[in-house]
């Protein structure tokens, strides 16, 4: 869905340029889940997969329903359902409690401000992901917000009302420390599973050998498929950078070849992220960020700029927003199915039969919204921040937009520190991990998800 919005930031909506986006990203995060399912899921011992494990309780919970512990477990669904269900309808339709509890206070030129969402769902998810990722979370939350918002001062040059402020200097300047701080956390994270990236090259190259003898709880789609399925993807990619970049035989061969190893590179990340916070806090805007500064780099290195350079840094943003979503869904079904016994390779045939049918059913729904809606995608009415901020990146590569590249490098210094630091908590043996990603995805995120996820 982010990265279907981020299409809204063009006027014209072309049907099978969104279903196209969507399609070929889609299908190419599921092929390149595949050969990763055993790096990280089966054979990862520090992934807990929080969300995963949880689903699986549900349906084992219901498998055995004439145990004593599958009715205790049948019971808490039923009672936490009900409690959430119930702050929801007194938040959402009475009006008797609010959404969220926060406030903002005047201190000289600088403004201090601390709240949380009154929220039963993301206390489950602090529940789920327990305390250590937890606390890590939090911190990355107290550094944007108690300590950096603080920091940046202006208060007395801002028009409007103190409440406003915090929230305008996360969205303008926070967010790209935490942009900064996932950069790093990224690259440590692709380092730190690179035997495992490996072992997945070499089960792409291995044939169909790799699937006889197999038991179908440890069968995935035949390499064969995946490298064919996988050449179809690139062939629907290819027509789609060879518009956006307005015929440029050049610049569409490159484009491809970055969308693929990137592609790589950025299912392993969001993997490795989900398998550690949970869907829930995937930060895919953030990811979509850095694929936004590096393709727009690459094209401003070999002189690429203007219009069509903003417009072809978005086209591959979008599909490497796509391939996050969905190797991330992928990997945390996958994980599931791992728990319950399912079929890996059945499973990889329903996600492919779901990402064709959201693919086709998302773009009519948005050219609705962009047609009939005021202002359409974009104006006040639907406004896509996100998309929006996806837009001034890829311009500040044309000089339209100056980007803050002195907040992005603050943030990756403070990726450098943390990994010092958790390099040491892993040197003494500690049980507490300072992991980067959940406090970079916490600098990202809005500070109000991290107070309840703390409770």
């Amino acid at each position: 869905m982010p990265a279907l919005i981020l299409m809204g930031t063009w006027t014209d909506f072309h049907f099978w340029t969104v279903t196209g986006v969507a399609f070929t990203g889609g299908l190419l995060g599921i092929l390149m889940m595949i050969p990763m399912r055993k790096v990280f899921i089966t054979e990862s011992s520090e992934l807990p997969y929080p969300e995963g494990i949880a689903c699986a309780a549900v349906l084992e919970s219901g498998e055995h329903a004439d145990s004593a512990g599958a009715a205790d477990a049948a019971r808490g669904l039923v009672l936490g359902g009900l409690m959430g269900g119930l702050f929801k309808v007194a938040s959402s339709f009475l009006g008797l409690l609010k959404p969220t509890l926060e406030g903002a206070r005047a201190a000289g030129d600088r403004v201090l401000y601390f709240g949380g969402d009154v929220s039963p769902m993301l206390v489950a998810v602090g529940y789920i992901v327990r305390l250590n990722v937890s606390i890590l979370l939090f911190l990355g939350g107290s550094i944007g917000w108690l300590i950096a918002i603080p920091l940046f001062g202006g208060l007395d040059a801002w028009e409007g009302s103190v409440g406003e402020y915090p929230g305008f200097l996360w969205s303008t300047k926070v967010r790209y420390i935490g942009v900064g701080a996932m950069v790093v956390g990224g690259i440590s994270s692709i380092w730190a599973v690179r035997g495992g990236l490996i072992a997945a090259f070499q089960h792409l190259t291995g044939g169909a050998k790799d699937v006889a003898g197999k038991a179908l709880s440890e069968r995935d789609l035949p390499t064969p498929v995946i490298l064919g399925l996988g050449v179809a993807v690139l062939a629907g990619i290819g027509p789609l950078y060879y518009g956006f970049t307005g015929g440029n035989v050049p610049i569409t061969l490159m484009l491809v070849v970055v969308a693929l190893v990137a592609s790589f590179f950025f299912t392993a990340v969001a993997s490795y992220i989900v398998g550690l916070v949970g869907n829930s806090n995937s930060p895919v805007s953030g990811m979509t960020i850095t694929a936004v500064l590096a393709a727009g780099g690459l094209l401003y290195l070999v002189g690429y700029r203007g219009p069509e350079a903003a417009v072809a840094t978005i086209g591959v943003a979008a599909v490497i927003c796509c391939v996050a979503c969905t190797s991330g869904d992928v990997c945390n079904d996958l994980k599931t199915g791992s728990i319950v016994g399912a079929s890996p390779f059945r499973q990889q045939i329903m996600q492919i039969a779901g990402v064709a049918v959201a693919s086709l059913v998302m773009a009519p729904i948005l050219s609705l919204l962009n047609n009939n809606v005021e202002g359409g995608i974009g104006g006040e009415n639907l406004s896509a921040p996100q998309a929006g901020l996806f837009a001034s990146l890829a311009q500040g590569f044309s000089g339209k937009v100056l980007l803050p590249w002195n907040l992005i490098l603050i943030g990756a210094g403070i990726g450098v520190v943390i990994l010092l630091v958790d390099a040491a908590l892993k040197a003494s043996g500690a049980k507490f991990r300072a992991h980067l990603m959940p406090i970079a995805v916490g600098i990202y995120l809005p500070f109000s998800l991290a107070p309840p996820i703390l409770i």
